[in-house]
Parts: C-alpha cells; structure tokens; sequence
C-alpha cells in the first residue's frame, strides 16, 4: 500500500465514523445560521453543494490513481468559476461569515489545480484535506434555508 494510501483509508473512515453526528436530531434546534434563501436559491445552492462534493469525490479517485488530469478536471469544477456563478441578489445578502470560508474555499480548489500538475500524490491528499476542513467548517456554522 503507497503511503496516500493509507492516509486516503484513515481519512474515509473518520469521515464514515464522523456520519451519524450529522444525523438530524429534532429534539434540539439547529444552532447553524440560516443563509436566509429562497426556495429557488436553495435548491441551486444545494446543488452546488453536491457538485462540491462529486469534486471531493472526483479528487480523491485522482489521488488513488495517480492520475493527475482528474485531480485538475475535478478540482476545476469547484474553483471560481463556481463562486462567480452566484447570482449577485444572493450574494450581497449572505453573511460575510459566510464569505470569509467559501472564497477561500473556491481558491484552494483552484490551487489544487495547479498543484496537480507537479506535487506528490500525499501532499495533494493533504491539500484535499485542507479543503474538506474549510467544507466541515462551512456546514457546521451555517444551513442553507
């Protein structure tokens, strides 16, 4: 087993083992701050979401491959140009809480293009890493409705 290997096994496990605290729980309201969207809003917004994560997903078959073209091809799909893609109605009224995590969150992924290109395949696990941290962070302070 390569090295990233193990580090990409470590991490799917802590992320299945992490699942069931994000089970909803409707005894306890959501303490998350709300976005404030439209049902329009939302449901683009939510599918933005799952494409970030198809990204994640896309990556990390990369990274277990060696292949570094579907790293960038992934990566790509989540980079600014998804940020740019926000209808400005929706963004002069998200929080800059909000703000201060997704730019840089859009970044790292264009970072990780170019990175592609040349790091080691751990350092570019690391690098994902670093970007699910800043996703962890986005879901765990806000909710999309």
């Amino acid at each position: 087993m390569k090295p990233y290997s193990a580090y990409l096994l470590a991490g799917l496990l802590c992320l299945s083992s992490a699942l069931p605290t994000f089970a909803a729980d409707t005894t306890v309201a959501d303490p998350r701050t709300s976005l404030g969207m439209t049902p329009e809003e939302r449901t683009e917004f939510l599918s933005e979401m799952r494409k970030m994560l198809g990204s994640i997903q896309g990556i990390l078959q990369g990274i277990s491959t060696e292949d570094r073209k579907l790293i960038a091809e992934f990566a790509t799909q989540s980079g600014n140009r998804m940020a740019r893609a926000t209808p400005d109605t929706l963004r002069s009224r998200l929080p800059q809480a909000f703000k201060d995590i997704g730019g840089p969150t859009h970044m790292l992924f264009e970072e990780l293009v170019i990175r592609a290109e040349t790091d080691d395949m751990e350092d570019l696990l690391k690098h994902t890493t670093t970007i699910m941290n800043q996703c962890m962070s986005c879901h765990a302070q806000f909710r999309a409705d």
